[in-house]
């Protein structure tokens, strides 16, 4: 029986990651809570990156209350350094990296003629910056070791939408880690690594939350999106887990350099 034929016989070893090793920066937040959660249930070996140690905790209880296994660093990928450095840490607990999944993320809302510029560049760190690192660390050890890896980044429809709420850093930060997900996908394809990212649209998050409080702003925001999207509401982490299993998976193994919306159809009109 043909490769193609036991896969089609098989379909949902697809989507089979058991025993993989992942590295999920910004795993305190919701979507790398939530990626965290759906690979450890799946018997994905994780390392859990943040700047939160508590909150870190508490993801990894919940890993492990789902029969996953993990590991907690408090680090964030803000120089090479600490990429290198979490890049180590994962080699040396489970000997290998499988996939790197960046969901750590940053906003500071506000319009160009109030914001100040260290403001901008701090978005543009963390939503740049940091994922160049993780990029330059885990992909140099792919290549190295003929490892076909698989990342993932966190991207938003404003990489490719604009918005009328002060986003001018957000919006120009994803557009800028959109054009590292496609660079990295025709360099790093050579090597069967896989690079892709999801961009949801507003989805309930520490970063949104903003958006469900009494501040106008937030208000109009939120109406706003609601306007755009047909399905008529806000996402969910858990809207993006299939997607997010895609991409980690053999499943996605002739996806490369992919933004995947997964935004109720905001993108579509």
């Amino acid at each position: 029986m043909s490769d193609i034929t036991s896969t089609l016989r098989d379909p949902m070893s697809l989507f089979n990651v058991k025993d993989k090793v992942a590295i999920i920066t910004g795993a305190s937040g919701a979507f790398g809570r939530a990626t965290a959660l759906t690979l450890g249930a799946m018997g994905t070996k994780l390392v859990l990156v943040s700047g939160s140690s508590d909150e870190l905790q508490s993801v990894l209880a919940e890993v492990e209350d789902v029969g996953g296994e993990a590991v907690i660093m408090k680090r964030r990928p803000d120089s090479l350094e600490d990429a290198e450095a979490i890049r180590e840490f994962a080699l040396e607990t489970y000997g290998r990296i499988d996939q790197l999944c960046i969901a750590s993320g940053y906003n500071k809302a506000g319009f160009i003629q109030d914001m100040d510029y260290e403001d901008w560049q701090a978005v543009m760190d963390a939503n740049v910056r940091g994922a160049w690192f993780m990029a330059k660390a885990v992909g140099s050890y792919w290549i190295k070791n003929k490892v076909k890896g698989k990342m993932l980044m966190m991207s938003s429809v404003r990489g490719r939408h604009g918005n009328i709420s002060g986003y001018t850093a957000y919006c120009t930060s994803k557009g800028g880690s959109d054009a590292l997900t496609r660079v990295l996908a025709t360099e790093w394809g050579q090597y069967g690594i896989t690079v892709n990212s999801i961009a949801p649209t507003v989805f309930r998050s520490k970063l949104t939350a903003w958006m469900w409080s009494d501040d106008p702003v937030g208000r109009a925001t939120k109406e706003r999106s609601l306007s755009r999207i047909p399905l008529k509401r806000l996402g969910e982490a858990e809207d993006l887990m299939g997607m997010a299993l895609y991409l980690l998976s053999p499943a996605s193994n002739f996806c490369t350099g992919q933004i995947m919306y997964v935004d109720g159809g905001f993108t579509a009109g």
